[in-house]
């Protein structure tokens, strides 16, 4: 016991390293807190333009730096280069620190800066999907299919077949389409004529397919302010999983415990989608006692899912941690809307991995047959 507590220490600490030791997002967030102070649109579309490219870096800055190479990346200019190596050099960018204390934006900034919490850059996901994290520690290679995408039928870019085929070519063998409900109609939400006909469609693609991929029939409902979902239950029953998430009341402070509490309990709910809804550098997302929500999920196996949408990355591996105490499920998806986002699934993965959560836990490394039964579970389950 006493070895297997050393373990787990020590995998926790190498997560962490990885995470808290990212220069390049630390790096790309004192751009994005400069890109704020700017008065012109064009310096501020400059240093949100470079602290992009920083993120999306697949090397460390540290070592770019020590180089001389920083020059060489495209849209980090002098000033920005200036910012990163104060960065790597000393923890910290006096540059930045001073053009805050100076200007009017401050309380900009600050607040900016609480909505930056436990996102990882490009680099920093590659660390972690390649850092020996524990043995069963869910990892690409135990990947099966992504559980949240869109496609034309609603605001996607792609029809399902393309959708399916990229996910093929990702080495996929399964996926959930979860097109957008019609509560949502500012997403192109669909109505159940158009459902009826999309499973028609689904149903043509999985005969062709049969033996080797299989799309699941899904649906992505919206949780509304009150908790209750703007699908029915009997209209939920049409699929074979409902993926419930939030996208409104999204910042505000106050606490919403109880609203995505009756999201979990709802009946036919199989996935709490993108339960806080936070946006990188935008907003918190919803407030809750997350370790209530995590039980209650748990109880009624319900799917907590880690949306790796770059700007999402929600819910992180920090908060991850405390579900999988809880003994909850989770899903690792990309919410894809076209086919270069379904990448953004190993951003989930990397979550995962950071939180130390088993493959088995982890529905997209399941079987058709696991699924299928824990899907009819979840849909025999009433309120």
């Amino acid at each position: 016991m006493a070895t297997h507590r050393r373990t787990v220490k020590r995998v926790t600490e190498d997560a962490d390293e990885i995470a808290h030791g990212d220069l390049n997002m630390a790096a790309a967030a004192l751009l994005y807190d400069m890109a704020a102070l700017q008065s012109a649109s064009r310096s501020q579309f400059g240093y949100k333009r470079a602290a992009k490219a920083v993120v999306g870096l697949p090397v460390s800055v540290a070592d770019l730096v020590a180089a001389g190479t920083l020059k060489d990346v495209p849209f980090i200019g002098p000033s920005s280069a200036r910012i990163i190596a104060e960065v790597v050099e000393q923890g910290c960018s006096p540059t930045v620190e001073a053009a805050i204390a100076q200007s009017a934006k401050r309380s900009d900034v600050t607040s900016r800066r609480a909505y930056r919490g436990a996102y990882l850059s490009h680099f920093a996901l590659q660390r972690a999907l390649g850092a020996p994290l524990g043995r069963g520690v869910v990892g690409r290679a135990d990947y099966r299919g992504d559980f949240q995408m869109h496609s034309t039928w609603s605001d996607g870019g792609e029809s399902i077949a393309t959708m399916a085929q990229a996910c093929m070519d990702l080495g996929h063998s399964c996926l959930g389409i979860t097109d957008h409900s019609y509560g949502l109609p500012i997403a192109g939400g669909v109505t159940m004529e158009d459902i009826a006909r999309q499973q028609k469609e689904i149903d043509k693609l999985n005969s062709k397919l049969a033996g080797r991929f299989r799309i699941f029939k899904g649906i992505e409902a919206n949780i509304l302010a009150d908790g209750e979902l703007d699908l029915q239950p009997d209209e939920r029953q049409a699929f074979e999983f409902v993926v419930a998430s939030p996208h409104s009341v999204l910042r505000r402070t106050h606490d919403q415990t109880p609203r995505m509490l009756a999201a979990v309990e709802a009946r036919g709910v199989a996935i709490l989608g993108h339960p806080r809804g936070r946006v990188f550098n935008s907003r918190p997302g919803v407030s809750a006692d997350w370790l209530r929500i995590f039980e209650a999920a748990a109880e009624r196996r319900v799917a907590i899912e880690l949306d790796g949408n770059w700007h999402r990355q929600d819910i992180d591996y920090e908060l991850a941690r405390h579900a999988l105490d809880a003994g909850c499920l989770f899903a690792l998806d990309s919410d894809a809307h076209s086919i270069g986002e379904l990448r953004f699934s190993e951003y989930a993965i990397a979550h995962a991995r950071l939180a130390g959560i088993p493959k088995e836990r982890v529905i997209n490394c399941w079987t058709n047959e696991e699924l299928s039964e824990w899907m009819r579970e979840r849909r025999r389950i009433a309120d």
